[in-house]
């Protein structure tokens, strides 16, 4: 049977309810939002004379909980278009709607018989065949089905969203007793294909897979900072991105999402696996218990481990129980990574460490392989199905198994014995099979030790995907400091950035001229893509500094022309040009993206020309662009330059879309020609199949433009008053206008005396000199160096 989802119910409309409505409603779908009746008026509607009876007051709940769901930061939502895509309700008078709808999701408070109210009511007017599933975070899910209808059992299991539904993508399907095969797959290739998640199928044990191994991580670490007399600091310093973890590491997770949470489910824990041989580290310490009677719950109560006083952060001293300066954490075994860029790559050497921090990852990671082995098979059959839920729910760059393989599945062994620890039975009996890794890779592909048949096998749901990291060596067909070119197949090569946040440099340069030049003679297609944290943040703005603050400009001329004509190449070569940014692709990327025969962005791309904050214009062919995408947009008989200004504007305030809907709207991404992917695992394999599209159909190299509608004086002269206007009143200061000035110069064509057809080299020739003007001001070099030593723009 063939299902579609075309209409989506959440009955609860809390944090996670209102952030799973939206996630549905970003990915196109019509959502039903249910929350109950208020039982009191508030004051505000006694005065306006209300009653329990008006519709304003009894959808005051779910109106009031979705309404600050789109207000927070970050959003649950692509493009605030897209909140009209949910219909709210009550479910006293509105759950007789559900019978209309594909999908029904309870995600109501976390208590049994509340929860089996819900069902009772839901069973009575779902259509047979429609899917339920609860977003609990524990409750078992065979008690929740139990009384129902056996087409209700049927169709019903857990769906474990992760909070921030946009964000987070792990998506636990946890079966109940009843639970079809078809439904469990169906949800599973839905999760991945259209929600764009990592779906991991649980078994129904305390806390299913993801918070049961996260809520041991962390509570591992609550007593070993005890054990061990270690600072907050230090431990979120060992537990960060020097080990692939967010920068929040732990302590700081913590706070943002609140001690509260995470004590009730370490303490459902404590309960709900009493013969754990982990048991008790599932008891809260003395100091948590402290934290929760002071309600130092994190960001919610305005302070937790750490405490914001005015601009100064304060931690907490966890012998004392009192707030003081937070203090910098530093480690002798830290410094020996510094030089090795990947975190999976520092394992080794992490281990090996002669101070505090290597017994410390001694500790930590031996204690972590025993309970993750030891897992197997009560949560999971197969291990890999734990990694994925770490990386995916957590934010982990490996998981367990795959650290525990960094550093050796011997040498992983030896570290719990030192500590009186031991692996599971099965992993003794995978190295006496001659296997000595969790993983390995053939073709391309991800295999995996299966216990049952003691083999390596395919980790299943890989074929739509093109995992980057599996060929890169094999595949290779070129590479030099800043790139490497893989063979993707069927004519297609792709483009890999290697430099340090994938910065554009020369390398890079070099590295996409000659891609296209392999591609033009021997390949049907280039993708330019890569599947690290971000895309590109741009041209590598320590080159341009140096080469600016040494005056030499005829090289920094050669630089800037060179960048020009690279973009220029990619838009103008004999085969199609595919280029798929994700996460931060700023500046110079996004000059790419705007050069391309076609965009295939992950959805979470944050797109945007922001090197005002440097103080220059985009000198990539990006102010160009601009231009030239605002002449196209030129009718008969329409005011010219407001539709000028919008671009203008879009460059000038340095725009960067909160994700590739947005950029829809800001310009950078054009409807009818470019494509958003919601799973960014599938981003590569989607632009791979465009590029060969393209070429089948017959690509045929652009011609170079020479139609670009410019306004000259018209334009100059509104955008220099209203700049005036801007300094006048104080909304930007001097440097400022005299950036803004250069880029009006460049997007109106120069001070041409009436509207012009000019060509697009003549664009790009004003913009490298624009761009090179600025680079000669001191305060342009002074936001350079700021952004260089600081991270961040600075206005002057």
């Amino acid at each position: 049977m063939k299902r579609i989802i075309k209409k989506v119910a959440v009955v609860g409309s809390g944090i996670m309810g209102s952030g799973i409505a939206c996630h549905f409603a970003n990915i196109g779908l019509e959502v039903l939002l249910l929350d109950i009746v208020p039982n009191e008026l508030t004051e505000i509607e006694t005065k306006k004379e209300l009653t329990l009876e008006s519709k304003a007051v009894r959808n005051r709940l779910v109106n009031d909980h979705l309404a600050n769901a789109l207000k927070s930061n970050p959003s649950p939502i692509y493009s605030q278009k897209f909140a009209s895509r949910i219909t709210t309700g009550n479910t006293t008078d509105d759950m007789a709607k559900i019978t209309n709808y594909d999908w029904i999701i309870e995600v109501v408070v976390e208590r049994l018989d509340i929860k089996k109210l819900v069902f009772e009511q839901i069973d009575k007017f779902r259509k047979p065949g429609t899917l339920v599933t609860s977003n609990t975070s524990g409750i078992p899910i065979h008690f929740m089905s139990e009384g129902r209808s056996e087409d209700f059992q049927k169709h019903f299991c857990g769906t474990h969203f992760f909070n921030p539904a946009r964000y987070l993508k792990l998506f636990e399907i946890i079966p109940g007793p009843q639970t079809s095969q078809e439904v469990l797959d169906f949800l599973f290739d839905y999760g991945s294909k259209y929600l764009g998640k990592t779906s991991v199928i649980a078994k129904d044990t305390p806390a299913f897979i993801g918070n049961r191994i996260g809520i041991f991580g962390i509570q591992s670490l609550f007593h070993l900072v005890k054990e061990m007399g270690l600072t907050i600091e230090e431990v979120d310093k060992l537990t960060g991105p020097v080990i692939g973890r967010p920068k929040s590491a732990t302590f700081r997770t913590v706070d943002v999402v609140g001690l509260d949470t995470l004590v009730h489910v370490a303490n459902g824990l404590y309960e709900g696996v009493p013969n754990d041989e982990a048991h008790d580290l599932f008891k809260l310490p003395d100091f948590i218990n402290k934290m929760l009677e002071n309600k130092w719950l994190g960001s919610k109560t305005g302070q937790g481990f750490y405490k914001k006083v005015d601009k100064d952060i304060l931690s907490l001293d966890l012998d004392t129980m009192e707030y003081r300066p937070a203090k910098k954490a530093s480690f002798a075994t830290l410094e020996l990574t510094k030089t090795i860029d990947k975190p999976i790559d520092r394992f080794r050497v992490l281990v090996k460490g002669k101070d505090k921090a290597g017994d410390f990852y001694r500790k930590n990671f031996s204690a972590m392989f025993a309970y993750v082995s030891n897992r197997v098979p009560e949560i999971t059959d197969d291990f890999y199905k734990i990694d994925d839920a770490m990386k995916a729910g957590f934010g982990w760059e490996n998981g367990p198994f795959e650290i525990w393989d960094a550093i050796g599945v011997q040498k992983g062994i030896e570290l719990m014995e030192a500590e009186g620890l031991k692996p599971a039975a099965w992993v003794r009996e995978m190295i006496a099979s001659d296997t000595t890794s969790f993983y390995s890779i053939k073709e391309g592909n991800t295999y995996y030790y299966n216990i049952p048949t003691k083999s390596q096998v395919k980790v299943p749901g890989q074929d739509s995907f093109i995992i980057l990291n599996n060929i890169r060596e094999s595949k290779k067909v070129w590479s030099n400091s800043g790139v490497i070119i893989e063979d993707l197949g069927d004519g297609i090569l792709n483009l890999e950035f290697q430099s340090k946040m994938n910065t554009i440099g020369g390398d890079v340069l070099v590295g996409i001229n000659k891609a296209i030049d392999l591609a033009e003679k021997e390949y049907n297609g280039l993708v330019i893509g890569n599947q690290g944290a971000n895309f590109s943040v741009g041209a590598n703005i320590g080159m341009i500094f140096m080469m600016a603050v040494e005056q030499e400009y005829e090289e920094l001329n050669m630089a800037i022309k060179m960048f020009q004509d690279t973009m220029m190449r990619v838009r103008y070569s004999s085969i199609p040009v595919i280029v798929a940014p994700h996460g931060m692709t700023l500046g110079g990327g996004c000059e790419m993206t705007l050069h391309a025969d076609k965009v295939v962005a992950a959805a979470e791309s944050y797109i945007g020309l922001v090197e005002f904050g440097v103080g220059v214009i985009p000198g990539g062919g990006g102010s160009k662009e601009m231009a030239l995408r605002a002449s196209d947009l030129f009718r008969k008989n329409d005011v010219e330059l407001n539709v000028l200004q919008e671009y203008f504007l879009a460059v000038a305030m340095a725009k960067v879309s909160t994700s590739a809907y947005e950029a829809f709207d800001t310009g950078i991404l054009q409807k009818g020609k470019d494509i958003i992917v919601v799973n960014k695992d599938r981003q590569i394999a989607e632009a791979k199949k465009h590029a060969l599209l393209m070429a089948e159909v017959g690509y045929t190299q652009p011609i170079k433009r020479t139609d670009v509608k410019v306004l000259g004086k018209q334009a100059l002269g509104m955008f220099l008053v209203g700049t005036d206007q801007m300094v006048a009143g104080k909304y930007i200061s001097e440097h400022d206008q005299k950036i803004a000035n250069k880029l009006a110069y460049v997007m109106a064509g120069g001070d041409l005396s009436e509207p012009t057809f000019v060509s697009e080299q003549y664009l790009l020739d004003l913009e490298r000199e624009a761009f090179l003007s600025l680079c000669t001001e001191r305060k342009t070099l002074e936001r350079i160096q700021f952004m260089l030593t600081k991270g961040k723009p600075l206005r002057n």
